[in-house]
This record gives structure tokens, C-alpha cells and sequence, in this order.
């Protein structure tokens, strides 16, 4: 070889070696950078709307008082985890969040609703301190005026029947004060609404039970049915005149757990005009992981079960090793973000992709989430997922926000019509 093309070849070499050094080991291919930019132009276009964050009762229970003055703009370093700070919701381009106001449905009702409040001060009280990116929003309108000036529109639900402590009049003062939607029941099965994660009392809604449902269709609140026992969830799509979300719930197909919604259910979602709105929480996503996590459970018992049975009972540190040693022979099954994507399309082949949107649950499930859905980054991981699966643009903006959207303003228009015709339902 001639010595020009020796030392050209060793220069080639050379600069080969450079890039390598300084180019990242998890640059995007060309495909993901075009998945990239459509999420981007997708999330511009169209506000990312999650219907469920339970940032505020974290808060509340992590920092106390501390929480109406923490600084909220990094909190990954936080030795206790958070799924949510300011930057981390930039990063995820989330143009809307529903806030759940969740409270324990242990409480006495007087509690929980004096609790209700102060969640709801709490997150009135971010909005205040961060005006450069939250803003307020109860409507469809205001949720897109608050994406046009490039603020986080923050929306307020009420996590359970059991927080209005039976009383119409509470109903109506958390609509005053801006809640956009009342989950029927929480874990419990209450005095009018069955839980799906309870034993059932009344086979669905009691006739008070339909009657919050009128209520909430006046107001102008969104019927949410997570959590609701299936009898529960046919008893409000038959009686709503409105489109209902389930703010945080999963397709029972994909994952047989009662919190999640049937095919059969999902076709009268579908005929109702809601939106199913997708859960991450493990339990929920993964069937395997939700049998993993019922042994789990039998075995903690097995070994220590108070007060008479258990294997180890009466020793903690014997107890505590051998659970050590069942989970090495049983550790918990991995679940990521494409079995999310999973219920996503299967809600959008069973229901329509009309019909499907996210409810993540962040800060309310701990570190029970998916690889790949860790935080409120990964919004746009998700959608570039959907749209390696073929899903347009369009169907991926439906999904972000535009589903929740139309049922916003669907509600609304309800309301004024019920508001013109009828007075409140009730005390």
C-alpha cells in the first residue's frame, strides 16, 4: 500500500475512534428521531391530558407541613422517590393533569371531607406558587388556553363517593371549587356505590347512587368509574346522560383484576361515548405480576400471621429471611411499557380509538410501575411505542388528550341544558 493511503487510512482510523468517543451510546436511530419529532408535533398541537397524578396526597403524607413550601422543580434526587416535579413534567410535554384529592376511605366521612379540602388548597396553593406553569382549569376551553400560553392546565378529581360523606350539598361545593370529577367509590364498597375491590352490598348504585350520578351530569362533573365493581359501572352508564372517564383503569382482557374494565363493559363505554383512560400500576397491567404479588401476599402470611398461625410467627428476623429466600426462587415478573401499550390497544380495538386515553396513577402506586414508565417523562416513550404499532398522528392526539377533550366538552353541554331545565337534585 502506498504511504499517502497508509496515512489517509490511519487518519480515517483516527477520526473513526473520535466519534465513537464522543458520540452517546443511546443516540436515536433515524426511525426514532422521526418517532421523536411526531411526538413532539403531536404533544404541540394537542395538550397530553393524564387523568390521573396523586402528587398532592404524597405530598401531604410525605412532607406534612413542609409541603406547602417544598420546592417542587427537581424532586428526583429526593430521598423519598417521587414520580412527579415541574421538570420531569416538562420533559414529558404534559399539557393537563387531573390531580386526584385522594383521601383514606378508612376515614370517618366528616375526615375525609375536611381532608378533601385541604388537598384541594394544596393544589390550588402550587398553582399559585408556580403561575408560569400551572394554571387552573375546570373546562375544555380552559385546558387549551393554558396549553396556547404553555402552562400545565391542573384540573382537580375527587378520588371516592365516600369523600361527599353522603351529602349533595358537599358534592356541590367541591364543583364550586373547581373538581372536575368524582370517582364513585375508592376501595371500600360505600352506603350507595359497590367497589370492585370489596364485597358488593347493593348490586351497583343504590337509587341515592343515581341520583349523584343526575348530579354530577347538572354540575357538569365527570362520572368516573374506577374502582367500581361492574355492576356499578352498568348501573352509571345506564343512568348518565353525559360520557363518563375511568380516570385510571386497564382493559380486563389483557389483565383479569376487577378493577379493570370488560369487553363487554368497554362496548357500552363505546355507545356511551367515554374514555377508558389507561392505568400503569402494575396490578393492573401485568396478570402475571397480579398472581406473583397474590403469592406474594400468601406467602408473607404462611410464614407470619398474627396472632396464632404463621411458620414464624413471633419472629420477625426468621420470618424476614425466609420471605428472602421464597422471593429468590419466585422473583417478581419484569412489566414494561409495551404491555401498557397492550391495553391501550386493546381499549381501541374492542371500545374504538375514541374511546381510549392515560391515566397513569403516578405517585399513588409507589414503585409499582413499568420499565420505560418510571415517571412523568415517559409520556412521549409511550406514544413513539403506539406509533411503531402503526398508530397516525391523529389517533395518537386522540389518545394524548383529544378523547378527554371531546368528553369535557360533551359534559359541559349536558350541564347547561340540565341547568336550564332542572334544579339541584336533592340535599
Amino acid at each position: 500500500m502506498p504511504a499517502s493511503s497508509t496515512c489517509r487510512s490511519a487518519l480515517l482510523g483516527l477520526i473513526a475512534a473520535c466519534t465513537a468517543l464522543t458520540t452517546p451510546a443511546f443516540a436515536a436511530s433515524p426511525a426514532t428521531q422521526d418517532y421523536q419529532a411526531r411526538v413532539a408535533r403531536v404533544l404541540r398541537a394537542t395538550p397530553l391530558i393524564d387523568g390521573h397524578n396523586d402528587w398532592p396526597e404524597t405530598l401531604r403524607e410525605r412532607e406534612g407541613d413542609k409541603r406547602w413550601t417544598i420546592d417542587l422543580t427537581d424532586l428526583s434526587k429526593s430521598p423519598e422517590a417521587y414520580n412527579t416535579d415541574i421538570g420531569r413534567l416538562r420533559k414529558g410535554m404534559v399539557g393537563g393533569q387531573f390531580w386526584s384529592v385522594y383521601v383514606s376511605a378508612n376515614l370517618p366521612g366528616k375526615q375525609q371531607v375536611e381532608e378533601t379540602l385541604e388537598q384541594i388548597d394544596l393544589v390550588k396553593t402550587i398553582v399559585a406558587r408556580y403561575p408560569e406553569t400551572f394554571a387552573l382549569a375546570r373546562t375544555a376551553a380552559d385546558v387549551r388556553r393554558a396549553h396556547a400560553a404553555g402552562k400545565i392546565a391542573s384540573m382537580i378529581g375527587v378520588e371516592g363517593g365516600g369523600q361527599i360523606d353522603g351529602n349533595l350539598s358537599i358534592l356541590r361545593t367541591y364543583a364550586a371549587l373547581g373538581a372536575g370529577y368524582l370517582t364513585l367509590t375508592h376501595s371500600r364498597t360505600i352506603e350507595w356505590a359497590d367497589s370492585a375491590t370489596d364485597n358488593p352490598q347493593h348490586d351497583g348504585l343504590t337509587p341515592f347512587g343515581e341520583q349523584i350520578v343526575a348530579e354530577l351530569n347538572r354540575l357538569g362533573m365527570l362520572v368516573d368509574l374506577s374502582h367500581v365493581s361492574e355492576a356499578t359501572m352498568r348501573d352509571a352508564l345506564r343512568v348518565t346522560k353525559a360520557p363518563v372517564i375511568y380516570s385510571h383503569s386497564g382493559a380486563r382482557a389483557v389483565d383479569d383484576h376487577p378493577r379493570n374494565v370488560s369487553d363487554e363493559t368497554l362496548k357500552l363505554v363505546a355507545a356511551n361515548g367515554g374514555v377508558v383512560m389507561v392505568n400503569y400500576a402494575l396490578p393492573y397491567v401485568s396478570d402475571a405480576y397480579r398472581r406473583w404479588a397474590a403469592d406474594s401476599a400468601a406467602e408473607k402470611t404462611r410464614l407470619n400471621a398474627p396472632p396464632f398461625g404463621g411458620l414464624d410467627i413471633g419472629q420477625p428476623e426468621k420470618a424476614a429471611a425466609d420471605y428472602a429466600t421464597w422471593l429468590k426462587a419466585h422473583p417478581a415478573p419484569r412489566v414494561t411499557l409495551a404491555e401498557v401499550a397492550d391495553h391501550i390497544d386493546h381499549i381501541a380495538k374492542v371500545a374504538g380509538v375514541d374511546h381510549v386515553g392515560l391515566g397513569s396513577d403516578f405517585d399513588g402506586v409507589g414503585n409499582q410501575l413499568p420499565e420505560g414508565l418510571e415517571d412523568v417523562s415517559t409520556y412521549p416513550a409511550l406514544l413513539a411505542e403506539l406509533m411503531r404499532r402503526g398508530w397516525s398522528d391523529a389517533d395518537a392526539a386522540k389518545l394524548a388528550g383529544g378523547n378527554v377533550l371531546r368528553v369535557m366538552e360533551r359534559a359541559e353541554q349536558v350541564a347547561k341544558t340540565l341547568q336550564s331545565t332542572g334544579q339541584p337534585t336533592g340535599k
